[in-house]
């Protein structure tokens, strides 16, 4: 089968799979989608010529290579083995390729589970934000035998700027969630620098006019820094509930390979301490208005309201 002869299927068209699937469809592919409350999403596809399915079977029965873009590995599990799900749906040959940020555990089990079946299982997790999903110049490293990652390549070209084959199925997932421990651990690290600079008297704005433009300066800080600094809550669009998940993943990877990690254990209890101080649902870079919370001291934005808590 040529690249163009794949039928791509799509479930998860959220902040990151709506710019996804977009590209993929823009890019000449036919799409099937799994329909989904959010009508505003599923009628921009349709109008761009994507079909919509209302299980994940039937998404399967329409696809030669099928895209998850969901929370984490229970969804991808869900989706997968549940009721009328991909499992019931896809033809020998079939591919899935989750770039959910998931449990490689789990990733390791489904591709085991599949292959009987003669179904591939890939990991493509992202890196960058919706803005780029949209524009299709996302980074994604690919866990994939060489022979369906060739396969894939044309397809993860529709949605991605820079694609590295970091080795075989699970690995991807195992780099994301190093990507994520460097990531996250810059948000911990920065939420807690600005907290106690605030508690000696240094403002937020005087911080960042030593740090930016220097060595410790980078892509992660400047986004970072655009709600303490601006109030910007869109800067990046990822919730902290995602965050502890992604650090849960990580003690776990770490608990199974016998290793020590006191800094990434450090950094998800942070996270959790602003989920269970109710923000869940925010976006990571108001990590520092938690942290200053607990701390006494008030990293809110000046410009613009404090947390609606």
């Amino acid at each position: 089968m040529t690249a163009q002869g794949e039928r791509i299927g799509f479930i998860g068209l959220g902040l990151m799979g709506h710019g996804m699937a977009k590209n993929i469809v823009e890019k000449g592919y036919p799409l099937t989608f799994l329909g989904r409350k959010n009508r505003k999403t599923a009628e921009d596809m349709l109008a761009r010529g994507a079909k919509e399915a209302a299980t994940p079977k039937a998404v399967a029965e329409a696809s030669s290579i099928v895209f998850l873009c969901v929370t984490g590995s229970r969804q991808v599990e869900e989706i997968v083995r549940g009721p009328n799900g991909l499992k019931d749906g896809l033809a020998r040959g079939s591919v899935i390729v989750d770039c959910s940020t998931a449990d490689p555990t789990s990733t390791a089990t489904l591709a085991a589970e599949l292959a009987p079946l003669g179904i591939d299982f890939a990991d493509a997790p992202l890196s960058r934000t919706p803005k780029e999903a949209w524009e299709g110049t996302l980074d994604t490293m690919v866990g994939a035998p060489d022979a369906v990652f060739a396969r894939l390549r044309p397809v993860l070209e529709t949605w991605a700027g820079r694609i590295v084959h970091i080795g075989g199925t699970g690995d991807g997932h195992r780099m994301k969630l190093l990507n994520n421990f460097i990531s996250l651990g810059y948000a911990a690290l920065y939420s807690e620098a600005l907290a106690l600079a605030a508690k000696v008297g240094i403002s937020p704005a005087r911080f960042d006019s030593v740090i930016r433009n220097g060595r410790m300066d980078c892509g992660f800080y400047q986004t970072f820094m655009r709600w303490t600094l601006e109030g910007d809550r869109d800067a990046h669009k990822f919730i902290l509930a995602n965050g502890l998940k992604d650090l849960t993943y990580l003690e776990a990877m770490a608990d199974a390979a016998g290793l020590v990690n006191p800094l990434g254990n450090a950094a998800k209890n942070a996270f959790a301490t602003a989920v269970a101080a109710g923000g869940a649902e925010d976006f990571v870079p108001m990590l520092a208005t938690y942290i200053g919370k607990l701390n006494g001291v008030d990293l809110a934005p000046v410009e613009k309201p404090a947390l609606q808590k």
